[in-house]
């Protein structure tokens, strides 16, 4: 298996979470959030979305959020832009790095971006050449990547030929989402290798999905494929908001199972685990949630046993 020295984790809660979340939060519990998640050394946040408030009335004060946010060294602030107007918007406001989204599943593209594949492709030619000019990096991250609830599996030579389409629009950087939690690890390993292997020093995220439990065995899988970037999101929270209804839970990942995983396997994260398990608790607290869908915050560390073994009576 390939181990590499280090990895990047991008922490989507604020955003992806919240968003996913029924209840709308204030500004002021936003910003702790993002500031919290940052004081734990996480290398990128995804703070929240430039989009129609009327669409994501959870993430409508996304202008006001990046004017209160404290900058901290080395951290990203990063925005998810669906279109031209919401790169303007985000630039405007302060955002590092901007995130589009397109699906590879038409039908689920239609219910959630509210356009063709085609059209949203049109799109990001706009947003690209926006984003090249104002000198902000826009990643593209493709949902639906492998598995669609309406039209089942994604052919891998599908994802290829929206990567082409998309790097001739002067786009670099890109994720592939496993958006349902139903892909397991050699779909994720084969998709990821086909990609590396055509475009080989290209900077490829994994957004993973935690429906069928397999989320960390799909990180394993696109690390050793040459995965680079992973998205996670605080206590497991959030998930697709297009789904089928009765779906079993489809959260993202947690952020702290994935740090923890790397920490285990030597690699390096940049972030300080105690600390980002704190983020988790006081996350946790903070947005009033009765439970998180986290294994680390739950107790399944070394650390914390032992700390059990020391106050448990002999």
């Amino acid at each position: 298996m390939n181990f590499p020295e280090r990895v990047t984790l991008v922490e989507v809660g604020p955003r992806d979470g919240l968003q996913s979340l029924p209840e709308t939060y204030p500004l002021d519990v936003k910003v702790e959030m993002v500031e919290t998640l940052a004081r734990a050394g996480l290398e990128k946040i995804e703070v929240t979305a430039f989009v129609r408030p009327d669409v994501i009335p959870q993430l409508a004060d996304a202008e006001e959020l990046f004017a209160r946010l404290t900058r901290f060294d080395g951290c990203v602030y990063r925005a998810l832009v669906p279109n031209r107007r919401g790169v303007e918007r985000a630039v405007a406001a302060g955002a590092d790095e901007l995130v589009g989204l397109i699906s590879a599943s038409e039908t689920y593209n239609k219910k959630n971006q509210n356009m063709t594949i085609e059209e949203n492709l049109e799109a990001v030619a706009g947003m690209a050449e926006i984003a090249r000019r104002e000198r902000v990096p826009l990643v593209m991250a493709i949902a639906i990547a492998m598995f669609c609830p309406y039209e089942g599996e994604i052919p891998e030579s599908r994802v290829l030929e929206l990567i082409e389409r998309m790097r001739g629009e002067g786009v670099e950087e890109f994720c592939v989402a496993t958006s349902v939690g139903l892909d397991g690890p050699r779909k994720v390993h084969s998709l990821c290798s086909q990609i590396l292997d055509r475009w080989p020093g290209m900077t490829l995220g994994l957004h993973l999905h935690n429906t069928n439990g397999m989320a960390l065995a799909n990180a394993l899988a696109g690390m050793d494929a040459g995965v680079g970037v992973f998205e996670g999101s605080i206590c497991g929270i959030g998930g697709g908001i297009r789904m089928p209804y009765g779906i079993p839970h489809y959260g993202n990942v947690s952020t702290e199972d994935l740090a923890h995983m790397f920490f285990e396997l030597g690699v390096e994260t940049g972030v300080d685990l105690p600390e980002l398990f704190g983020a988790g608790r006081h996350v946790k607290e903070l947005l009033g949630l009765e439970a998180t869908f986290s294994h680390a915050l739950q107790g399944g560390t070394k650390a914390d046993v032992l700390e059990r073994g020391r106050v448990s009576p002999r």
